[in-house]
C-alpha cells in the first residue's frame, strides 16, 4: 500500500493561496493571462522554496517568510520625490498606477491594460520549477507601466519608475522596451513605509544599437519582505550600465536575469548592498552570453554590520558559439561585525573555447593598520572607519557616467553610515 504525505503548509503559503482563491477573477486580464496566473499558482501549490533548491541554498524562503499581510492592511501611499532632479516620475502606489505621464516621443501605458488585452502575457511565463519570484507576481500583478522608448530617440531626462508601498501586499510589473540606437536612463524605486510584501518583476529589452542605464535603488522599511527581478535581453552591441543598490528590508531576493543576446553587446553590473541589523539579503544573478564577441563586467561591494546576513550567487554561462566572449566577475565583502555574515559563489559555465573568463570573491575585516594610519593623525575611530567603508564603495559608485546619479547615491551611502556605522 502506497502512502502519501501531505506536506504541511506554512502561514505564508495558506495565505497566498487564500489570497489567490479570493482575488484571482478580480485580477485585469483575459484568457491567455489567466491561464498565466494559474500556471503560477500551480508552481506555488508546491511550496515555497527551501535550502534544498539549489537556486534557494542561501534563502530559505520557506523559513524566512513566516506570514504575509493582507492587502488591505496599508494606509495610502504618496509619490517620493524623485532620485534625481528633473526626471519624469511613474508612480505607482499601493500596486495601482497613476495616470501615465506624458513623454515626448514615448509611449507609456498601464500594465492593468495591457493585462486587460492579453499583450503582456507571454511576460508573465515563468522560466521553471525554482522562478518563485515570477510565480508570485504573476499570480497577482495587476498594475505598473509600460514603456516604449521608440528607435533613434535619446530621452532628454531620466525616467523613474517608482514602486511605493504603504503596508499590506504590493505586487507589480514594468515593461520597458529600448529601441535601436535609443539611448536612455531609468531609475527603478523600491520604497515605502510598514511591514509590507512587495514583488516587483520589470522586463528590460534593448535593441540593436542602442544605451542605457538603469539604477534600481531598494530602500524598503526595516520590517518589509522583498522579491525582486529583472529580466534584461541586448540586442547587437547593445550598451547596457546596470547598478543596484540594497540599502533597507528585513527579507530582500533581488534576481537579474541577463541574456547577452546580440553579438557585440556589452554589459556594466555593479552592485552595492548595504546591510545591517537583521537584514536578509540575497542577490543571485544568471548571465547568459549567447553571442560572440559579447563582453560582461560585474563588481558586487558589500558591507555587513549587526546580525545582517547576505548572499550572492553569480552565474556566468558561455554558449558554444559564444566566441570571444570577455566576462569578469567579483564580489567584494567588508564585514563591520563579529554576528554578521555574507556568502558567496561565483560560477562559470563555458561551453566555447575562446574566451577570457574569471571570477573572484574575497571577505574581509577593515585593515587595522588603515584605521591607526587615520587615528595617529587626529581623526576619531568611527570617523576613519566610515572614511574606509566610503572608499571601499565610492570606488564602483563613481564609475557611473552620470555626476548627478553619484552625488545622489553618496548621500545615500553617508545617510546609511551615520545611521549604522
Amino acid at each position: 500500500m502506497n502512502v502519501q504525505t501531505q506536506i504541511k503548509r506554512t502561514a505564508a503559503e495558506e495565505a497566498l493561496l487564500a489570497a489567490f482563491a479570493e482575488r484571482g477573477t478580480k485580477l485585469p486580464g483575459d484568457a491567455k493571462v489567466a491561464e498565466r496566473r494559474e500556471e503560477a499558482v500551480l508552481l506555488l501549490q508546491r511550496g515555497l522554496p527551501n535550502r534544498k533548491v539549489e537556486a534557494w541554498h542561501y534563502t530559505d524562503l520557506r523559513r524566512l517568510l513566516s506570514a504575509v499581510p493582507s492587502f488591505d492592511a496599508g494606509g495610502p501611499a504618496a509619490p517620493r520625490a524623485p532620485l534625481l532632479e528633473g526626471s519624469f516620475v511613474l508612480p505607482v502606489l499601493n500596486g495601482v498606477a497613476t495616470p501615465p505621464l506624458a513623454i515626448d516621443g514615448v509611449a507609456v501605458s498601464k500594465v492593468a491594460d495591457r493585462l486587460a488585452d492579453g499583450s503582456l502575457a507571454p511576460l508573465l511565463r515563468l522560466e521553471g520549477s525554482d522562478d518563485t519570484v515570477s510565480a508570485i507576481n504573476a499570480a497577482f500583478a495587476a498594475d505598473g507601466f509600460v514603456v516604449d522608448v521608440p528607435a533613434g530617440a535619446e530621452v532628454a531626462a531620466p525616467i523613474e519608475l517608482q514602486n511605493i508601498q504603504a503596508g499590506g501586499q504590493v505586487h507589480t510589473r514594468f515593461a520597458v522596451t529600448v529601441g535601436e540606437g535609443a539611448k536612455a536612463t531609468f531609475v527603478e524605486r523600491q520604497a515605502g513605509e510598514g511591514d509590507a510584501f512587495v514583488s516587483s518583476v520589470s522586463h528590460l529589452q534593448v535593441e540593436d544599437d542602442a544605451e542605457v542605464l538603469w539604477l534600481i535603488l531598494q530602500e524598503q522599511p526595516e520590517g518589509a519582505n522583498h522579491l525582486g527581478r529583472i529580466s534584461l535581453t541586448m540586442g547587437k552591441r547593445a550598451k547596457v550600465t546596470l547598478f543596484v543598490m540594497n540599502s533597507g528590508g528585513k527579507l530582500v531576493r533581488q534576481e537579474l536575469r541577463i541574456v547577452a543576446e546580440g553579438e557585440g553587446s556589452e554589459l556594466r553590473l555593479r552592485g552595492v548592498n548595504l546591510l545591517a541589523g537583521d537584514t536578509h539579503c540575497d542577490v543571485t544573478m544568471v548571465l547568459d552570453h549567447a553571442a560572440p564577441h559579447t563582453v560582461s563586467t560585474e563588481t558586487i561591494r558589500n558591507v555587513v554590520t549587526g546580525r545582517a546576513e547576505g548572499a550572492f550567487q553569480g552565474q556566468i554561462r558561455v554558449a558554444r558559439h559564444a566566441q570571444k566572449t570577455d566576462a569578469k566577475m567579483a564580489c567584494n565583502t567588508l564585514l563591520l561585525s563579529d554576528e554578521g555574515g555574507f556568502s558567496a559563489k561565483p560560477e562559470l559555465e563555458i561551453f566555447a573555447d575562446d574566451v577570457a573568463c574569471g571570477h573572484g570573491a574575497t571577505v574581509t575585516e577593515i585593515e587595522a593598520d588603515h584605521l591607526f594610519y587615520l587615528m595617529a593623525r587626529g581623526i576619531d575611530e568611527k570617523t576613519a572607519r566610515g572614511l574606509l567603508v566610503k572608499a571601499f564603495l565610492a570606488e564602483v559608485v563613481e564609475e557611473l557616467d552620470n555626476e548627478q546619479m553619484v552625488d545622489a547615491l553618496e548621500a545615500r551611502l553617508n545617510t546609511w553610515f551615520a545611521e549604522h556605522g
